[in-house]
């Protein structure tokens, strides 16, 4: 006689942390460690108003967030350094977010926008916006760039796809590395073609957050909300599709339509982000590795801890760089002298693809 058993237990193994989200003090913990990044975030943001190549007293950079103040002081935080700190926000945010979406949907660990070519292809579109359509600020980059960061994004995901019904790692990034590497050598033939595209292109190229208008932050600000909040929202459907396609689609899950969200979500990001600081390597890879470690795997706790922490680098890596040499250092310098050796210990942790078998 058939027997049936109502056991059905997954074969694939759950932590408790995913299950249950970890016990209250668990909650507690995490909860708090939130409070207290979002307190060292403000706290960096001050800092940013405030230093510089002239320091400013924390004083007047208060009354000049409330418009109470005039002079030369209030005009250089105002016109300069207010827009500097709120552009590296939102670039923090949007590279962090994109660097978890890029993980959670490839279950790749070496995953980021910069990696699989999203950034490549947002910067080769915009070089081809200002050479043969004359764009000429971040508002007409921006739809360069989002168009350049979709194109890189599904040609990288098709590539991936290849052979099988969802996205091969390893295959996706030696697609996204090829691709990079064939964007950036195509942007940098056309640039040094012509040397006025070449001189309008290598100081967005370099990757800086020294935004001197805050027409600029409007611009990208609303792509980059509205791809943060996508994000949160897809946070139950990313982290059942980070267990597996299996349990993923056992949960009720559109692996299909979670990773074409995702991919979409990712142009918004990126496009935004790269259109109007350039492109800033590393930051994506490194912030979801810090975040996990301190918030666990569970993606409702694990993206708002991206979501404070990259910023809090970013800005700190732009205040390093205004100090670190006579003038100014540009910030994707210094974060790729944070992030190079971070990928490298990464790589050599083999246990991190284990779960990818």
């Amino acid at each position: 006689m058939l027997r049936i058993t109502r056991n059905c237990t997954p074969s694939i193994p759950l932590s408790r942390d995913r299950l249950a989200g970890g016990t209250p003090r668990s909650f507690r913990r995490k909860l708090l460690g939130l409070l207290i990044a979002v307190c060292a975030l403000l706290v960096v943001m001050l800092l940013s108003l405030s230093l510089g190549a002239k320091s400013i007293p924390f004083d007047t950079v208060i009354q000049a967030l409330n418009g109470q103040c005039s002079g030369a002081d209030c005009t250089i935080i105002t016109n300069a350094r207010l827009p500097r700190t709120l552009i590296g926000v939102l670039a923090g945010i949007a590279l962090g977010l994109s660097g978890v979406l890029m993980q959670t949907l490839t279950r790749n660990p070496l995953a980021d926008p910069g990696i699989l070519g999203v950034n490549a292809g947002a910067g080769f579109a915009v070089v081809l916006g200002i050479t043969f359509f004359g764009a000429a600020h971040v508002g007409e980059y921006l739809w360069f760039a989002f168009a350049g960061a979709m194109f890189a994004a599904l040609l990288v995901a098709l590539i991936g796809a290849l052979g099988g019904s969802s996205l091969n790692p390893v295959r996706l990034t030696l697609a996204g590395v090829a691709l990079a590497a064939v964007l950036e050598g195509m942007t940098s033939g056309i640039s040094l073609l012509n040397p006025l595209v070449f001189d309008q292109l290598r100081f967005w190229q370099a990757g800086s957050l020294d935004i001197q208008n805050m027409q600029v932050v409007r611009t990208v600000a609303l792509p980059i909300l509205l791809g943060t909040a996508i994000t949160l929202w897809m946070s139950k459907s990313l982290n059942s599709l980070s267990m597996g396609n299996e349990l993923a689609t056992a949960l009720g899950t559109g692996i299909v339509r979670t990773q074409l969200l995702g991919l979409l979500v990712i142009t918004l990001l990126c496009g935004g982000a790269t259109a109007a600081v350039g492109p800033i390597a590393f930051v994506g890879l490194m912030m979801p590795h810090i975040a996990r470690r301190l918030a666990g795997s569970e993606l409702h706790w694990m993206l708002p801890w991206t979501l404070v922490l990259t910023p809090i680098l970013l800005l700190s890596a732009d205040l390093i760089g205004r100090f670190l040499v006579a003038g100014e250092l540009r910030v994707s310098i210094v974060t790729a002298l944070i992030g190079a050796p971070l990928l490298i210990m990464l790589v050599r942790q083999r246990h991190m693809f284990r779960r990818q078998r």
